[in-house]
This record gives C-alpha cells, structure tokens and sequence, in this order.
C-alpha cells in the first residue's frame, strides 16, 4: 500500500497545519479521501518464502496489529511530521507511552534522575515499579538546573520531565537539562502534553525521546485513550522496537483513526482555547476569590524567561487557587454549570480538577506541599466555549464560595 505520493514526495516543507491533515496518509487502491481504517489482527502473505522474508526483516510489509498495522502507521508518521521525529510507537495509552519510554532502556543497577514534579502515576513508575527491579532513582526539584548537575550519576540512563508540569504548569528549561544527560550519555525523555507539539518541540531543544497521552488535545474531544513514543529511528530499533514487539501495549487501530481525525483539527481547536485561556486566567487574576494565578502564557509566571525561549503559546492549561482551601475549592465546583468536573484534560469541553483530592491524591502531604498543590488548588482545562460564558460561569462560582 503505496504512501500517498502527492504529500509524501512533494519537496516542500510542509507547515503543521497541513501536516496535521495530511503527513503519512496511506491510499488503498480505492483512493479514500479519509484514511483507512484496519480492524485485523493479521496479515497474510502470498507465500511461504515471503513471509519468512518478512519476519527476517528482509521485506517491508506488515505482520501483527500487535506492533504495526496501517492505520496505527499513518498515526504514527503523521506525529513524526509534525514533531520532528525520525520514528514513533503509538501506544494504549499516555502512562503505556512513559512507562515504555523508561522501562525499554533500564536494567538493574541503572539510575532514573527525574523532577518531582509529574503526575501520580508517572512517580509510581519511578517510585515504586523501577526499585522492584534494581533501578535507583532520584526526585529533584527541576526548576533549577544545578539540581539536575549535582544529582546526574555516571550509571544515569534517563533523565525524565514534564514541561509544563502536571498540576502547577511549572516550565523547566529543556535544552539545559539536555545538556546534563548528554554528559553522562543518558536519554532525556519530556512529557509534553501540556504544551502540544504546535507549542514546544523538545527534540529541536535536544531532547533524546518526546511522550505523548494523546487522549488529551490529540484526541480533544473525550473519545479514546492513547500515547505516542517519538525519538530517532537508532534508538527506537535499538530499545522501544523488541521491548514493544514482545510486551504489546499498542494502540488499537481504531483508537489511531479517531486520533488521525483528532489531529484534522489540532491547530484550529489549540488555537482557540489557548486564546480562551489566555482571557480567563487574566480575569482570574483580579478576582478577590482567588489567591494566585499560574499560566505560561502571561508574564508573572516564574519561569517567564525560559518559557519566551522555549515555547511558542501558552497553553489550555491554568492553576489557580481559591481562597478558603479545600472547602471553598469544593464549593467553587460544585457551583459550576457550563465547566464540568473531571480529571481528563485537552478537552473541547471545559473540565476542572482537583488535584488533591483526584490526581495527585495519592501523593505525600509534604510531597505536595513540595510541588505547590494546596487544598485550595484546581486545575482548568479550557475548551472550546465562548470565553465571556465561562467567564460568567467562572464568577458566579467563585462569588459561590466565598
């Protein structure tokens, strides 16, 4: 099944909006215009002595949806154009994404360096998982770049970070922290959901692997789980490719069609609530009800300077805490009618959280007093609303729990 020759061999630098429609599409004989989609679970071959040449790796061509199918193969090159990769894995999910990210690289003995702040299940890899099998590990505060020099290891394999993190949006600079892996030969990995790939490219900042959830702005609109895996064709092949093969956390090919689709409208829905945002967290920022006020996108965020570096928007995402803890927190989203409770973010729809009490729940205490998550903390991810309604809807709730 030829690449669509048209996109596939034009000599143009394509810009990600067409990207984002167009990258890696796949045409059967039919001539879809809207991808294919593959529901098998194998493939056959015309004969015996071509498919030994295919499993000897000698013939391209498919062998088992487990780890490659061709709709999961559209996704995946049409990620690698807009990121800038040479080679991806779509996986289940964002945390089967992390978790083969680090786990595909590490043996017993090895060490993890990774900033403290990330999300619950990213800490119970690190945390808990890696130690059963020998893998040291270290939390930092990653803000500060001597942290990461001071506790880099010379049997460090992966520096691992989220940028913006996962409640507070802390922004940590990439190419520093890069920097510091490639002393000692280690792979940084970044989580950048917050920001999406039309906002930050860690690969370009010298990142050596870039995860994905894609249930978030790639999917964007609540459907479907998934994850992506991008980095350099040498390390996929030497690292992700026999550790995906053989443990199958891939992503189902339906999934991936509905994230092709997803990815159609990317740039135009990204585009919109990040403007939303922008709008609500300065309204945010004068409200009595409301203590503090974090987003990338204005300049009293603390990590401004690296963010103007680095970033090329803000983000869907902002933390704001209302005054009166988790008492007036519950009243504020309990009082909302248009922003609706949930712990998903990305959404067209706009969802707000909790972290205490849902993602970050299980976290320490001093863990998150550490992080910067009060009681009094909620996290808003904006959509696709008019931004004066969920101004409105924002206000009344807050007048609501004071």
């Amino acid at each position: 099944m030829p690449e669509d020759t048209k996109i596939g061999n034009t000599a143009r630098t394509l810009r990600p909006a067409t990207q984002l429609v167009h990258a890696g599409t796949l045409r059967s004989g039919f001539g879809e215009t809207s991808e294919s989609l593959f529901l098998t679970q194998g493939f056959v071959y015309p004969n015996a002595e071509a498919a030994e040449a295919r499993f000897k790796g000698e013939e391209p061509g498919f062998i088992y949806s487990r780890y490659a199918n061709p709709t999961t193969d559209m996704f995946e090159k049409r990620m690698c154009a807009l990121e800038g990769a040479e080679d991806a894995r779509a996986t289940a999910s964002g945390m089967a994404a992390i978790a083969a990210a680090i786990i595909c690289q590490v043996k017993a003995g090895d060490h993890v360096l990774a900033a403290r702040a990330m999300f619950g299940s990213c800490r119970y890899i690190i945390e808990t998982l890696l130690p059963r099998y020998g893998v040291d590990f270290t939390l930092i505060d990653g803000s500060k770049i001597e942290n990461w020099q001071n506790a880099v290891r010379p049997n460090t394999k992966v520096l691992f970070l989220e940028s913006p993190t996962n409640p507070t949006l802390e922004v940590i600079d990439i190419s520093a922290v890069a920097a510091v892996a490639n002393s000692v030969g280690a792979k940084l990995i970044v989580d950048n959901v917050f920001a999406t790939p039309l906002f930050q490219k860690p690969l370009e900042l010298g990142a050596h692997i870039v995860v994905y959830s894609t249930t978030k702005h790639i999917d964007g609109q609540g459907r479907c789980l998934g994850g992506m895996i991008l980095s350099d064709k040498a390390w996929v092949d030497e690292n992700l490719h026999e550790y995906f093969r053989h443990t199958g956390p891939g992503l189902s090919p339906f999934n991936s069609w509905v994230m092709l689709k997803g990815l159609e409208t990317l740039s135009v829905r990204i585009k919109q609530q990040t403007e939303n945002a922008a709008k609500i967290a300065d309204f945010l920022s004068t409200h009595s009800a409301v203590s503090k006020v974090i987003y990338p996108g204005r300049a009293d965020h603390p990590q401004a300077d690296i963010i103007s570096r680095q970033m090329k928007g803000g983000s869907t995402l902002l933390a704001f805490e209302v005054k009166g803890g988790k008492k007036a927190a519950f009243k504020f989203e309990n009082a909302l009618e248009i922003v609706l409770i949930s712990n998903n973010l990305g959404d067209s729809k706009s969802l707000v959280t909790h972290p205490t009490t849902t993602t970050h729940k299980n976290l320490t205490d001093e863990a998150r007093a550490e992080l910067g998550i009060s009681d009094g903390l909620l996290r808003l991810s904006v959509g696709l609303e008019d931004a004066d309604d969920l101004i409105e809807d924002l206000d009344i709730a807050l007048k609501a729990a004071l």
